[in-house]
């Protein structure tokens, strides 16, 4: 199935894709149903119930807030994270459904969180209830964040999401057809995605709207830089990004050469988004919230260090490098998992970086088998890579990870570009098959839970 850049890149509230951006949408999409199906003075009071990793990691990664946005009707770009709406609903008991009608809502007793219960469709599930003045169901459904953001209601697991299928020029669904096609066309990966993306958005102006996702993705990065203070939670962690940028602007001013800064320079920019990520911030996903950090970072390494060996300008490499990561992501999406709840951190960070390595080899004018190798590269060097999240945030071993990703992409896009016979052992369609069946065999301890690894064995 093809996942369209626009889905994928997605504007949303951090700190997490699955766990914040998916149960936003998910509510909203409720209250939605919930005021075509039925009239809202029927309507007295509202029960959430969230099962497995959501009733688990929950709290830590702000679903139970993000419930409240999509409840009250905000989407990302209008939710005020100035505005206190969570303060407001534990102190009145209520909450105005769609900002229309107010129903009794009592943010400690109304949400249910059912931690030893996983549903068998998905590990990220949550249920909605309405309830009227006699106590009896108005509207019930049961709704899963599947990664990235993206949400299927009960009935729609089977497609794994809440749309039937594009109807674009360009089909494919694994590596393999995408490669034969890109071959018999005569166009690029890139060109490929754009088609589709103009076919299926014909009144947009496609390349504006990914370059505008770029620059809000850079945008991301300038904000980390500057921002100080404690990331919320309870772990008491600083930003980092801050003093990182300001050690290294010391060293560029005492012309301090270390033939490693380059690195430095990757890490800072993955670690200011992250932690713009970790405090609630208005993140893009990419393909998540909590792998956020790798594709922007990897953006901003070849803007300024690498653009000269591109075959294209600044402008063109970004739309290169973000429709060529998408059509990969697509490729996860199709065949396996982009969330950490049902693959482990391997789906987020592994995915990321798989995209970031594929992108940039394209931009550095890297061959079809070239672009493959790199993608593949860089999930084969994160198969297995757990989620146990310190305390259920998405910061300790996450905002690090996003470092660790970002880099290891580059390297893998170097060593794609350093194979000048374009073979390879290991396609990416077989690596992506082994990172889902790797994925499924993961202990549910290791996904998204905080009941295992670092979250168990590190005391705070």
């Amino acid at each position: 199935m093809y996942y369209s850049l626009f889905e994928i890149f997605v504007l949303g509230i951090g700190p997490s894709s699955s766990h914040t951006v998916g149960p936003m949408k998910a509510a909203k999409r409720y209250v939605d149903n919930l005021l075509k199906k039925t009239s809202w003075r029927s309507v007295k009071n509202i029960k959430v119930t969230l099962y497995g990793s959501l009733a688990l990691t929950g709290e830590g990664h702000g679903t139970l807030n993000a419930i409240i946005y999509g409840l009250l009707g905000l989407e990302a770009a209008s939710v005020d994270l100035d505005h206190d709406y969570i303060g407001e609903c534990k102190k009145n008991k209520k909450i105005n459904l769609n900002q229309e009608h107010e129903v009794s809502f009592d943010f400690d007793k109304d949400f249910v969180l059912e931690k030893k219960i996983f549903l068998p469709q998905h590990s990220n599930g949550m249920k909605f209830s309405a309830y009227d003045a006699k106590g009896k169901i108005v509207l019930e459904e049961t709704y899963f964040s599947v990664g990235g953001g993206t949400i299927a209601r009960s009935d729609e697991m089977d497609m794994r999401i809440d749309r039937e299928p594009y109807d674009v020029p360009y089909k494919f669904d694994t590596c393999k057809e995408l490669m034969e096609l890109c071959q018999r066309e005569q166009m690029t990966i890139s060109e490929i995605v754009l088609k589709n993306e103009k076919s299926l958005y014909r009144n947009m102006r496609v390349q504006k709207g990914i370059l505008d996702l770029a620059a809000i993705m850079q945008n991301t990065i300038d904000r980390g830089i500057i921002k100080d203070g404690i990331l919320p939670g309870g772990l008491n962690l600083k930003r980092r990004a801050p003093s990182m940028y300001a050690e290294l602007a010391s060293k560029f001013v005492e012309n301090d050469v270390d033939a490693l800064t380059i690195i430095d320079w990757i890490n800072l920019w993955a670690f200011a988004v992250a932690e713009e990520n970790a405090s609630g911030g208005r993140i893009v996903t990419a393909p998540t919230m909590g792998s956020a950090g790798v594709l922007p970072s990897v953006m901003r390494y070849y803007q300024r260090f690498a653009i000269k060996r591109s075959p294209y300008t600044l402008e063109k490499a970004n739309v290169v490098f973000l429709t060529t990561a998408a059509a990969i992501c697509s490729l996860y999406r199709t065949n396996a998992s982009i969330s950490g709840a049902e693959v482990g951190c391997q789906g987020e960070i592994g995915v990321a970086c798989s995209m970031a390595a594929g992108g940039l080899t394209a931009v550095l004018g890297g061959n079809l088998k070239q672009i493959e190798n790199a993608a593949e590269i860089a999930m084969e060097h994160n198969l297995g890579l757990t989620c146990d999240p310190i305390k259920g945030l998405v910061q300790a071993p996450c905002i690090e990870r996003n470092a660790m990703g970002a880099v290891k992409a580059v390297n893998a896009a170097r060593l794609a570009l350093q194979n000048t016979n374009s073979s390879h052992l290991v396609s990416l369609d077989s690596i992506i098959k082994t990172m889902y069946e790797t994925g499924l065999s993961l202990s549910s301890r290791y996904k998204e839970t905080s009941l295992a690894g670092l979250a168990k064995n590190v005391k705070c």
